[in-house]
């Protein structure tokens, strides 16, 4: 008996690691001597916990009062977060965006964004990046309040665009944000590599 396949109709891409190229090392590699102390900035000063409340839509005034008021003796290396921010950002991951272009190109799917970005620097992306403007809806954390992979951002996304979960399917490079869009009946897609992408849309048609 041949397998059903289920019908694909809508294809959600998250953006910083998978079609851009975001990694604040750019600018810490100017400012330490080496990664051990980059990995100790990042685990003690700045760390994840502490940025994901910025793409939870904490202001970025607030965010680094916060730091200064705890370790004012690493201000000029807490400051340089946001105020070099945009260093921060590299170029497209171009072999993603071609992905991208030929989902799109195909007019088979309904394409959308979801990502993890604080609401006040994402407009610096969208100036950069024209590939942006391909997308038919972008859900930003930042402007939603809430993040992935809570199951909030998700079903802002699925109920703002009229989504069916059954018929999507969620590429991102967090493992956790991909057991979120599964959480909401979307299938998820663990990007690894615009190669390992590309190869798992083949083995389910979903490529041209």
């Amino acid at each position: 008996m041949n397998e059903v396949k289920p019908k694909i109709s809508t294809i959600i891409f998250d953006l910083g690691g998978v079609l851009i190229d975001w990694n604040p090392r750019y600018v810490y590699r100017q400012i330490f001597d080496s990664e051990e102390k980059i990995d100790w900035f990042f685990t003690h000063i700045c760390t994840s916990e502490w940025n994901e409340k910025q793409d939870a839509g904490r202001s970025l005034q607030e965010a680094t009062e916060e730091l200064l008021a705890l370790h004012p003796e690493y201000a000029t290396e807490i400051k340089a977060y946001y105020g070099r921010w945009e260093e921060m950002l590299g170029g497209a991951i171009e072999p993603t965006v071609e992905i991208l272009r030929a989902l799109k190109e195909s007019g088979k799917y309904r394409i959308y964004a979801l990502t993890n970005w604080s609401a006040e620097t994402f407009p610096v992306a969208l100036n950069r990046y024209d590939f942006l403007k391909w997308f038919e809806g972008i859900v930003v954390s930042g402007e939603e309040k809430t993040r992935k992979p809570f199951k909030e951002i998700y079903e802002v996304l699925i109920d703002r665009h009229q989504i069916n979960p059954s018929e999507a399917i969620f590429i991102d490079d967090s493992l956790r944000n991909v057991h979120g869009a599964e959480n909401s009946g979307i299938t998820g897609v663990h990007f690894q590599s615009a190669e390992g992408l590309e190869n798992w849309l083949r083995e389910k048609d979903l490529l041209p």
